[in-house]
């Protein structure tokens, strides 16, 4: 971060997604928020009225330097996206609420990439989430979509959120059971 403080005052208006239920709003200029975590090029903050997700477009509001998010890979011979990279750019997704990115969560169960019939690439992911309610499902996997879309060669991207089989905790990665303590 820019500054060793995590209060920040809003320097212009921005849309924010409200944390769990993924709902969008407008936080004004001049709004105070306190950043409680930064992942994956995102920010969770804590503003008067709760929990809000800020994109890393919107960085410079919170007097951050937004990321470059651009991937530099190659594409297979083919054209075709590296595979590898987008396994990359999908661990740079998080639940806002969890310091584990979406791979190591166990919670992505397939990434197929196809050839269209109009010679482009497609990407098509299966994932779940930690839980049936959670409103940012969609968020997370608009944001999945995003990232994904980053990598040369790929040309479209379709991500879905599936309830089978069931999540559970014994799907998280060594690395992830780690971040979150429990091993």
């Amino acid at each position: 971060m820019s500054t060793a403080s995590k209060d920040r005052i809003l320097s212009r208006d921005i849309v924010v997604t409200q944390i769990p239920s993924g709902d969008k709003h407008t936080l004004f200029a001049g709004a105070k928020v306190f950043i409680h975590q930064v992942l994956g090029g995102t920010y969770t903050v804590q503003g008067d009225a709760g929990l809000y997700r800020i994109d890393g477009k919107d960085a410079d509001a919170i007097g951050e330097t937004p990321v470059d998010q651009s991937v530099q890979a190659a594409t297979l011979a083919d054209g075709a996206p590296d595979p590898e990279a987008l396994w990359d750019q999908l661990r740079k997704v998080y639940d806002p609420e969890i310091p584990v990115n979406i791979v190591d969560l166990g919670l992505v169960y397939s990434l197929d990439v196809t050839k269209t019939e109009t010679g482009a690439y497609k990407a098509d992911v299966a994932m779940t989430l930690t839980a049936p309610g959670c409103g940012m499902g969609p968020a997370i996997a608009e944001d999945a979509k995003g990232k994904l879309l980053l990598v040369p060669g790929l040309g479209e991207a379709e991500v879905r959120i599936v309830w089978e089989p069931v999540w559970n905790q014994s799907m998280i990665s060594e690395e992830g059971k780690m971040k979150l303590g429990l091993i």
